[in-house]
């Protein structure tokens, strides 16, 4: 499994009982995961201190109980130098996922040993994090998401990273859609990274299903990769999908059409102060290979 240990402002408290007590820089939280089936006796002082709570609903969905009358309607957060805007989500989220940082990372290290102009492809890119870090390091980004609402988010945290000015570009659509025209007008991407949801409704009420349609998006996506890739990255947090499945997928797709290496494994996020990790998710990467240095 892979984690970071650098992410200083977000810290994993305590889990147990079906929730996960978080700190987002100097916010706690309280949100609920399906993983966390332990129980143990609960340490009221810490929990206690939480400024909000998710509560899921018997019918679904939930709702958050503010517990800290000061609680800002948004804040930052920072990972090494990317910088990110949270806020609470309908749906318990905060507009970032941590763990992503491995990615963030590979990312970064993948555009800066590339030593050339690099084209990035972000699918379901919901709030930026990826997008943010390919910019970091100069790299050309096309950043798309079918909701309106998270690709303004995603504006605002290019804005705060003061990179408003570096070359990316927003587009609110269906990725199959979107995929498909640019088929058509001959683009070519060095590195397509997706993160598609289990299910979800594209800008026109598309549907998606990640068991169902995944595999011929990737399919079709790789007619999208330049003469010299360097990276595919597919994440996914389905139960219904196994690593070993994401990597079948990119063998049959991309290492069809470019001999490369694939590598995948799980994300988590190891708690504060324990061996403990809360698993987060897969990912299943192709890459290029790297040149071998003879003696």
């Amino acid at each position: 499994m892979k984690t970071v240990n650098d992410f200083k402002d977000y810290q994993l408290l305590d889990m147990q009982n079906g929730q996960k007590l978080e700190k987002w820089n100097q916010i706690i939280l309280i949100r609920p995961d399906p993983q966390i089936i332990w129980e143990k006796n609960r340490n009221t002082n810490l929990w206690s201190k939480a400024d909000a709570v998710y509560n899921r609903s018997n019918t679904g969905g939930g709702n958050w109980k503010i517990k800290n009358s000061k609680l800002p309607n948004t804040w930052q957060i920072t990972y090494q130098d990317l910088v990110f805007n949270l806020k609470l989500m309908g749906f318990k989220h905060t507009g970032l996922f941590p763990e992503q940082a491995y990615n963030w990372n590979l990312i970064r290290k993948t555009i800066k040993e590339a030593d050339r102009k690099v084209k990035v492809l972000n699918l379901f890119a919901y709030t930026g994090g990826a997008s943010i870090a390919a910019l970091k390091e100069g790299a050309e980004v096309v950043h798309v998401d079918s909701s309106r609402g998270m690709i303004d988010w995603a504006k605002e945290n290019v804005k705060s990273n003061h990179l408003e000015n570096k070359p990316i570009r927003f587009f609110v659509d269906d990725v199959l859609k979107f995929v498909r025209r640019e088929i058509r007008r001959g683009n070519h991407y060095d590195i397509i990274l997706m993160d598609p949801p289990s299910f979800g409704r594209g800008s026109k009420n598309e549907i998606w299903n990640i068991e169902k349609d995944l595999f011929s998006l990737v399919e079709l996506t790789t007619e999208l990769l330049s003469e010299d890739p360097l990276l595919f990255v597919i994440n996914s947090y389905s139960t219904g999908l196994s690593k070993t499945i994401l990597e079948n997928i990119l063998n049959l797709t991309v290492n069809q059409k470019q001999n490369g290496q694939i590598e995948s494994d799980e994300l988590g996020i190891r708690m504060k102060d324990s061996n403990m990790i809360l698993p987060c998710g897969l990912y299943a990467r192709w890459e290029k290979k790297k040149k071998e240095i003879s003696d």
